[in-house]
């Protein structure tokens, strides 16, 4: 374990360097910010990502910025976890979407936060210090200091029918998509 600890902070080491020499003063690391397999990061131009010190991303994080993404000290983030500052613009149904450009707005993640596996962090959403996300969880807007996020995913556990009467399932009910 502790070799493949050590082949991932080397590998850290590298990228950082790679990174620094394409986005130039665009990106900034903080004293041991590492991370592990298949980090991403896509900064647009003017735009800027800020990572302080003790940072900590599991594999397949991606960091997206139109804008400005900055994240504070000690945040450790859990495999999966996507950040974006912009979207895109649908106002015309006559334009393409991916030609109507996009909308931005800063995303701020305060010291000390744990943000669990699968989040998707959306535009203009500032995280307080000390915070935890829980899994799965796409957030947008302002998030206290000291707080607990967790989204309220409940589940619907019904009996299965007759194996001849799947057509009588509505498409809402259920995301299985049985052929008989």
């Amino acid at each position: 374990m502790l070799l493949f600890k050590i082949k991932y902070h080397i590998i850290a080491v590298f990228q950082k360097i790679v990174l620094k020499l394409i986005y130039r003063k665009q990106i900034s690391f903080g004293k041991k910010t590492t991370w592990r397999s298949s980090f991403k990061v896509m900064i647009y131009k003017n735009a800027c990502v800020n990572i302080g010190n003790g940072c900590f991303f599991n594999n397949y994080c991606s960091l997206n910025s139109n804008l400005n993404i900055t994240i504070g000290n000690n945040v450790i983030f859990g495999e999966s976890v996507k950040i974006y500052d912009h979207d895109h613009v649908f106002k015309k149904s006559s334009v393409l979407i991916k030609n109507q450009g996009y909308k931005a707005m800063k995303v701020e993640i305060g010291d000390n936060c744990w943000i669990c596996s699968n989040v998707t962090i959306l535009k203009g959403t500032r995280i307080g210090k000390n915070c935890v996300i829980g899994a799965g969880t796409v957030l947008s807007g302002n998030i206290p200091d000291n707080s607990i996020v967790k989204s309220n995913r409940s589940l619907k556990v019904e009996k299965i029918r007759d194996a001849v009467s799947y057509t009588h399932l509505r498409a809402h009910e259920t995301s299985l998509h049985l052929v008989c």
